[in-house]
């Protein structure tokens, strides 16, 4: 639970984490990709992993907030749901929300700055922290967690990045298979295409090349790895589908703008 007056003002933030918020009083503003929005009382919002977005507050403001981390980074809820931004909350769920920071007081922020919590160290210390309590505890968070997640599943639609079964199909498969060799004689194969068509009706449905599309979704996975682990850099080079660490060292500068070591290190507060 968090208290704020004025001083929720947070620009360009950007992380591998979904965020949960539950607004108990006042008001607020998300600025997201699609929109500018308001954040008011009994209302669920929800804003997916890697979403860049900026926080406005002018006067009084108080939430509830969960940051969600999945661990299986080649699965996420968010790449087969389209979710809603806000949603009613439930009565119950100021009560959901109460109990999980009773049940997890360890995980309570220090501060509200993103900086200070959205980073390796903190999220290192957490998951320790969080192998060593009750199971039980551990079952009824996510449960909770699941419960409010089901307010925005209600209303959600399943995702189809294009309305081309052939295409989706293969973006599924990239999905799912980021640490293999994903090669577009394959990729073609799979969608029973020639090549070249396949790459130009693949660019023409996502707006990207099969290339670019990969590349950028093994870099979203190695950021999340990166903050959420302490696996060395040439076995999670690896992990996201790169055998040559260095190239992958390049390739991940290139997309982030920063080599794997930095950007785990500018996470460590």
């Amino acid at each position: 639970m968090a208290s704020h007056d004025g001083d929720w003002n947070w620009e360009h933030v950007y992380s591998p984490f979904a965020r949960l918020y539950y607004v108990t009083e006042g008001e607020a503003q998300v600025v997201l990709p699609s929109g500018t929005y308001r954040l008011t009382p009994g209302k669920l919002y929800l804003i997916p992993p890697f979403t860049t977005h900026s926080n406005i507050c002018t006067g009084p403001f108080a939430h509830y907030y969960v940051h969600i981390y999945e661990p299986d980074v080649n699965s996420s809820l968010f790449d087969e749901w389209d979710f809603p931004f806000e949603v009613d909350a439930d009565k119950a769920d100021p009560l959901l929300m109460q109990r999980l920071c009773d049940i997890n007081p360890f995980l309570k922020l220090p501060q509200s700055n993103p900086d200070v919590y959205d980073n390796h160290q903190m999220l290192m210390n957490n998951l320790r922290q969080n192998m060593n309590r009750p199971y039980s505890d551990k079952v009824e968070s996510r449960g909770i967690l699941f419960v409010l997640l089901s307010r925005f599943i209600k209303h959600a639609t399943r995702k189809h990045d294009t309305a081309d079964s052939r295409i989706q199909k293969t973006v599924t498969h990239i999905r799912h298979h980021l640490s293999e060799e994903l090669s577009l004689d394959e990729l073609a194969s799979m969608a029973c295409m020639s090549k070249d068509h396949f790459i130009r009706m693949f660019r023409q449905a996502t707006g990207q090349t099969p290339t670019a599309y990969i590349i950028s979704r093994r870099m979203e996975k190695a950021e999340l790895l990166l903050v959420t682990t302490n696996m060395p850099i040439k076995q999670l080079a690896v992990e996201v589908g790169y055998r040559d660490s260095s190239y992958f060292n390049r390739l991940f500068h290139k997309y982030v703008g920063l080599s794997p070591v930095l950007y785990r290190k500018e996470r460590v507060m």
